[in-house]
């Protein structure tokens, strides 16, 4: 008990450290047995866990003692990934609140079940949500289909646009959650966090509003300091950063919407591998030195672009022309690593554009250290309504670049030659 409580102490230490040390320390040895001395934690690749004895098993299950029983219930490696997770995103709300916040963590087998137990979580039948234009397609697709054959209405409105978000906000007061992405995937608009936050709880303080900041990560936009409720990330692009895993977390600070949170994991079952979180926690611990090389890579990138012929627009918040440059610069600490432009020839120059890389890889996804090149409306966002795709500005000819951190000059080098056989 005694060495449980130093690791907590230990951990509380750390969240007063910058980023990186927070990304290698937080969180790090939390849940781990005691006397344990091992330097890198280890895998608990477990479904159950033993007891001493039968009382011990009744306390553990009754909630009388911490501890293990069955890996859908807690493992040490899930601990210490939701401990750094927390140490990440919520810093600054914690040391603002000590004693009155909680920043809490789930871990799932992957983003959409993140999501959708966020959702689900939060909202049954009857309710609405409020929900941005743009979306993952998956996300968009269960807020389409499956949460209104649950009876869950979602009111879709441009957040980007605050007097329209205002306006949908003030008419739904009743609605149980907002649910946008900033950058938006894959248009890359940006919305006021803070902004929104205040005007929806000054409509509806229970309201929860939650932000998907998978392509910002928490290294360059903290949502719950900005007055969010609940961040969702997929794990399975930056936070781990190889490609290795699918998986997905929720982190939020309200302690009634964790709770159930953690009810709907444990009797619906989206839980993750304990070797999966393993990889995200090694993962994790660069992913600030990552990042600075995708944010670097990314605007030397995307200033090509935006001077070349052939190219008809260029969304990259790190442009001064790019029309959401300055609240990009005010919430966010880097711009990011993924671009999304239109070839001047639409999608058929768009497809000559992906089959001619040589360096890139041809491939969904993003946040892996590689670069990957995508066509978002013949691909990831193929279940999106055509309608409701091209009113948020996701034509037929935008391609994705999740830019990596390869050597630049190899990057626009094989951009160049692919684009001379458009």
């Amino acid at each position: 008990m005694e060495d449980s409580k130093s690791k907590e102490l230990m951990h509380e230490f750390y969240l007063e450290c910058g980023f990186a040390t927070r990304a290698l320390h937080s969180g790090e040895h939390l849940g781990q047995p005691s006397g344990s001395r091992n330097h890198s934690n280890g895998i608990f690749q477990t479904s159950t866990f033993l007891f001493k004895d039968a009382e011990e098993g009744r306390q553990l299950f009754a909630g009388e003692q911490q501890g293990y029983m069955y890996s859908r219930l807690g493992n040490p490696t899930v601990v210490v990934l939701e401990g750094k997770i927390n140490a990440l995103e919520g810093k600054e709300v914690k040391l603002a609140n000590p004693d009155n916040v909680r920043v809490s963590s789930v871990v799932f087998a992957s983003g959409m079940a993140a999501i959708s137990s966020a959702i689900f979580s939060a909202c049954k039948a009857g309710d609405k949500i409020i929900r941005g234009d743009v979306l993952y397609g998956c996300t968009a697709d269960l807020l389409n289909h499956h949460a209104k054959d649950y009876g869950i209405e979602a009111i879709s409105v441009d957040t980007s646009n605050i007097d329209k978000f205002k306006e949908v906000m003030n008419a739904n007061k009743d609605a149980k959650m907002v649910f946008f992405e900033t950058p938006t995937n894959p248009t890359m608009s940006i919305s006021d966090i803070e902004q929104i936050a205040a005007i929806a709880h000054e409509a509806n303080p229970k309201i929860l509003v939650a932000v998907d900041n998978t392509f910002a990560t928490p290294y360059l936009q903290r949502p719950l300091s900005l007055g969010a409720d609940i961040v969702c990330h997929s794990t399975t692009k930056y936070i781990c950063g190889h490609g290795t895993v699918v998986g997905g977390v929720v982190c939020t600070t309200n302690d009634e919407f964790k709770d159930k949170l953690f009810s709907f994991m444990k009797d619906f079952g989206p839980v993750p591998s304990p070797f999966d979180l393993w990889l995200v926690n090694t993962g994790l611990k660069t992913l600030p030195i990552r990042m600075d090389r995708h944010c670097e890579n990314a605007q030397k990138m995307a200033e090509y672009l935006d001077k070349h012929p052939k190219i008809g627009r260029v969304a990259y918040p790190g442009l001064e022309n790019f029309p959401f440059h300055e609240l990009a610069k005010k919430q966010m600490d880097g711009f990011g690593g993924m671009i999304a432009f239109e070839l001047n020839g639409g999608y058929e120059a768009g497809k000559k554009l992906m089959d001619s890389v040589k360096v890139m890889t041809l491939a969904v996804s993003l946040g892996c250290v590689d670069t990957l090149i995508q066509h978002p409306a013949s691909m990831t966002h193929a279940c999106v309504p055509e309608a409701e795709r091209m009113a948020g500005g996701l034509t037929n000819g935008l391609v994705r670049i999740s830019v990596g951190i390869e050597n630049i000059e190899d990057l626009i080098g094989d951009l160049d030659q692919a684009l001379k056989n458009v």
